[in-house]
């Protein structure tokens, strides 16, 4: 197969990737299902894993391992929202006492004092809840149970009341009040982009190294091809030193070919080897990986018609889909709610409150309950004021988060104009790697003629075996360079679509993290 067949099997692939920016992927994989399964005893054997490039994406999408690890991120952070919350969760209390008291008082007739028992029993069931608006309503029943030895009779009482305080300045503010669990939110949205990010990021390393692979794979074809070229060469030389047709200090020349090239055989099979462990890694094809396993590439022959939007476009698209821009501006809607929670802490707490119960009293417990009922009441109406004059510890706060939500503004700013270099720099390189596949393939075209004539001429005398060598030499670079151009060129494209952050919806992988973040100040703007 000679360079430019190969350059046909290695952009194959591509064919109806590009510019319908969709893979063979045509729906999500561990987020939803539909994918149809690896075989995993087919992955788990010794034989050759023979893969494309759809299998080399499937199993890395659900075996590799620091992928596994990222993945379980958002659900980490998904029990922060439910910690939080639990702040307006209902609380029950109870409490018992029981007591006994020994003592002597002054007696009734006045004239000397006499010992007295006091058996008490308590007990308290209250259910307090805080809701969001700042009030606290609590309800509690409570008994009480005395026996004393100076008197006859038990004493029973029974109450049931309501309590109920309202926050005036400090605690008014709903959004203050749920500021902790929307920022617990955002943090677990947060996760969800950086877990888009790395799976991006970790799709274009598997699509980059299937290429890598292709291409050392390629390597040692052509440097295996110059090696039998130049053996034979130097088998020509030595027999037509042995009929004297040519002199003996050619011959160094043709034996220095035949070591480069074993030279440089050495180093594509040592290259081929580690680029085979290295893909291993990232698809994981099994439990225990076999280190040994060989890896067979399977593509297609056909060239595609890939042709680019304007690059403004993709600049655009990067702006919307790009995961580490939606996480800044999440990052900036976290500043904002750390704003108002700590604002909200500059007011003095200022309490409303109102108690309202009803008691019985009676020998028994049955009584008394029933007593609860009449016309008998409590009532106790009141504010709670608390403010310290200094405030430092407030302000400072508050004056945090002010720098910080203007350090996450500025940050974002930045990072859009790195986006703008990012993402121009790829079209830029993409566009050269394109027009380098012609220009190495018409280096390499004349080369090879080069090399032709160079032979025929060292033939009938006129050209030595330094030329000829120098020739081959060449010939076996432009050939390189060829199938490096086609790979840098898919290398390339796959780094510009991760970089405008469509790499995943152009192969067809759905995702959290696939919503463009849209800030307050930007809605009224696109609307």
């Amino acid at each position: 197969m000679n360079a430019m067949n190969f350059a046909s099997v290695f952009l194959s692939v591509f064919v109806g990737w590009g510019l319908s920016h969709h893979y063979f992927i045509a729906s999500p994989l561990w987020w939803i299902g539909g994918l149809p399964a690896v075989d995993v005893n087919e992955v788990a054997t010794r034989n050759p894993l023979k893969i494309d490039i759809r299998k080399a994406i499937l199993l890395a999408m659900e075996n590799n391992r620091l992928l596994i690890v990222e993945r379980m991120n958002p659900e980490i952070n998904r029990t922060f929202e439910q910690e939080e919350l639990s702040v307006f969760e209902p609380v029950i209390g109870a409490d018992a006492t029981q007591r006994r008291g020994i003592s002597e008082r002054l007696s009734r007739a006045g004239s000397e004092t006499e010992s007295q028992t006091i058996d008490a029993v308590t007990g308290t069931v209250s259910l307090s809840k805080l809701f969001p608006t700042g009030t606290n309503v609590g309800l509690e029943a409570s008994t009480s149970y005395t026996d004393s030895s100076l008197y006859s009779d038990t004493f029973t009482g029974n109450r049931l009341g309501v309590t109920v305080t309202q926050a005036l300045l400090q605690g008014l503010d709903i959004r203050a009040n749920m500021a902790r669990v929307n920022q617990a939110r955002l943090d677990t949205l947060i996760s969800a982009y950086e877990l888009r990010g790395f799976t991006e990021v970790l799709l274009e390393e598997v699509e980059s190294k299937f290429w890598d692979y292709a291409l050392a794979q390629k390597q040692i074809e052509i440097y295996t091809d110059s090696l039998n070229l130049a053996q034979k060469q130097l088998n020509e030389a030595e027999e037509r030193i042995k009929i004297g047709m040519l002199a003996e200090t050619e011959l160094a020349a043709a034996q220095a070919e035949v070591a480069l090239g074993k030279e440089n055989l050495i180093n594509a099979r040592s290259n081929l080897a580690t680029q085979r462990l290295e893909l291993l890694r990232l698809l994981n094809p099994q439990p225990f990986i076999d280190w040994n396993r060989d890896i067979i590439l399977e593509y297609n022959t056909l060239l595609p018609d890939v042709k680019l939007d304007d690059v403004q476009q993709h600049v655009q698209l990067a702006m919307k889909m790009r995961p580490d821009l939606n996480q800044a501006r999440l990052q900036i809607q976290r500043g904002d709610l750390e704003l108002v929670r700590t604002k909200n802490g500059l007011l003095p707490r200022l309490d409303a409150f109102i108690d309202f119960g009803k008691t019985g009293y009676a020998e028994t417990f049955y009584q008394s309950s029933r007593n609860v009922f009449g016309d008998s009441y409590d009532v106790s109406v009141g504010l709670i004021f608390e403010f310290p004059p200094a405030n430092q510890g407030a302000r400072a706060r508050h004056s945090r988060a002010v720098i910080s939500k203007q350090q996450l503004q500025e940050a974002l700013a930045n990072l859009v104009q790195l986006v703008q270099v990012d993402v121009r720099s790829a079209y830029i390189e993409v566009m050269r790697t394109r027009e380098q596949i012609t220009a190495t393939a018409a280096t390499r075209t004349f080369q090879e003629e080069k090399l032709r004539a160079e032979t025929e001429k060292f033939r009938v005398g006129k050209s030595t075996s330094l030329l000829v060598a120098q020739a081959q030499r060449d010939l076996v670079a432009s050939q390189i360079a060829e199938i490096e151009s086609f790979a840098n060129f898919l290398k390339s494209l796959v780094s510009l679509y991760r970089l405008e952050g469509s790499l995943l919806s152009r192969r067809g992988i759905s995702t959290p993290g696939g919503e463009p973040v849209i800030l307050e100040e930007n809605k009224s703007e696109n609307n």
